[in-house]
């Protein structure tokens, strides 16, 4: 379902980064590896369309993204990439509503109410419907990033370090509502993350060494 080949990135004036080969599975849930300096951030966005390659290829389903114009690439990610990123962004003048349903009409998918207040519900949020977004908590955020992630029924859901900041019972908690909402949409998940308290419960990892000198 994801694939990649002699992936690299180099950013200006630094040496290129090459990246381990990946396949995952559809409905496979992994983790990536590494401390600060190892890559983990960078390849997560080349996974998500968010920086292209300097050589390699990344195959999602049948799509070679690195293929595909930006304007291509925006709408597939819209609607087959579902990204959580450390730190949430929304639109702060609009309602959890209104971002979420703002994330459907982008990917070219018909506003569905009913899919944003009943995936609200299920993360335990829906009374927040209405509400701003700078108005809730930080783990409210969290859960309406999550959501957000998930409207379109992505094929791929990757996620940057979301339990890096909590505690054992917050980190757990989110670690289920990932593994939850993916098995909910049938969607390979990818936790690019540092937070060893993860090892024991995602038996797939890929570690990615460290690039500092």
């Amino acid at each position: 379902m994801l694939q990649t080949t002699n992936l690299q990135y180099a950013y200006a004036g630094g040496q290129a980064l090459r990246f381990p080969d990946i396949r995952l599975e559809k409905g496979e849930h992994w983790l990536l590896l590494g401390q600060s300096g190892s890559g983990k951030t960078t390849c997560l966005h080349l996974l998500g369309g968010l920086l292209s390659p300097i050589a390699g290829n990344i195959r999602i389903g049948n799509t070679a993204i690195e293929t595909l114009d930006r304007r291509a690439l925006d709408f597939f990610r819209g609607r087959h990439i579902g990204i959580i990123f450390q730190k949430a962004h929304f639109i702060r003048a609009l309602t959890v509503e209104e971002n979420l349903l703002l994330a459907q009409q982008l990917a070219g998918e018909k506003q569905d109410k009913s899919r944003v207040s009943n995936l609200l519900q299920r993360l335990g949020i829906g009374h927040k419907l209405k509400v701003k977004t700078d108005k809730l908590s930080a783990g409210e955020q969290q859960r309406v990033a999550i959501a957000r992630a998930l409207v379109n029924r992505p094929m791929l859901i990757l996620a940057d370090e979301p339990t890096s900041a909590l505690d054992d019972a917050s980190a757990n908690e989110v670690a289920n509502l990932l593994e939850e909402q993916a098995a909910e949409v049938q969607a390979t998940l990818l936790i690019v993350t540092h937070d060893n308290r993860l090892k024991s419960r995602f038996p797939h990892q890929i570690a990615l060494q460290s690039t500092l000198p």
